[in-house]
């Protein structure tokens, strides 16, 4: 049973917002960041710059996109094709809002979407990104397959998670968002990173901060 006031992701939980309110509330956020999961919130916002440096043509895909706080990445003018998806119609709606705010609208599409069956070809994607989705996923091995799939050669996917594997003082955060249906099964570091070399993409980056993990890698 959910927490009340949370909710499963396809409701858009409150706590989907309050996510996007301390990404966007630098200051406040990033001190709440370090208190509740002492990680630097600064890496967050350096991960989301690899979306300003593709070039126009390219295209994106950004799931979960939440409330569109990755968006602060893209640049207006920027020429790319900026594919949001999310498994929550109002998390879709809210991305859209942040994109009109960022003058940013007219390169981004929204789309309803599961991870585990993503409705794109293969190799549709120059850069997927995936800023604290896998440790909300049911499955998260088939969502890395998944986002491996729609990745062209020489592209790029990086994203976030709370690893499983950051240590005991964080275990009681994990226990609390399973409770909550916040949290899947989650994985570890070795986790992720053996699956998305079984996928195509090997010798992937890790930079933890705190419970969270940043990933990057190279499909090939």
């Amino acid at each position: 049973m959910a927490l009340p006031g949370f909710g499963a992701w396809h409701e858009d939980p409150l706590w989907a917002a309050f996510y996007d309110w301390t990404v966007e509330h630098g200051t406040l956020g990033g001190a709440l960041w370090r208190i509740g999961i002492g990680s630097d919130l600064g890496l967050l916002y350096e991960a989301a710059e690899e979306i300003g440096r593709q070039p126009a043509g390219a295209r994106i895909l950004d799931m979960p996109c939440g409330g569109g706080v990755a968006l602060r990445g893209l640049k207006p003018g920027q020429g790319v094709s900026y594919v949001a998806a999310d498994i929550a119609r109002e998390m879709l709606e809210r991305t859209m809002e942040a994109a009109s705010e960022r003058e940013v609208d007219d390169q981004v599409e929204i789309r309803v979407a599961d991870v585990a069956t993503l409705p794109f070809a293969d190799r549709d994607f120059d850069l997927v990104v995936s800023f604290t989705g896998l440790h909300c996923f049911p499955d998260p091995r088939r969502a890395v397959a998944e986002m491996a799939r729609v990745l062209r050669p020489d592209g790029v996917v990086t994203g976030s998670m709370l690893a499983s594997d950051t240590g005991a003082r964080y275990e009681p955060l994990r226990r609390a968002g399973r409770r909550a249906r916040l949290l899947g099964p989650m994985c570890s570091r070795t986790d992720v990173v053996r699956w998305f070399a079984a996928d195509g993409v090997p010798d992937l980056a890790i930079t933890t901060s705190g419970a969270v993990a940043y990933f990057r890698g190279v499909r090939r």
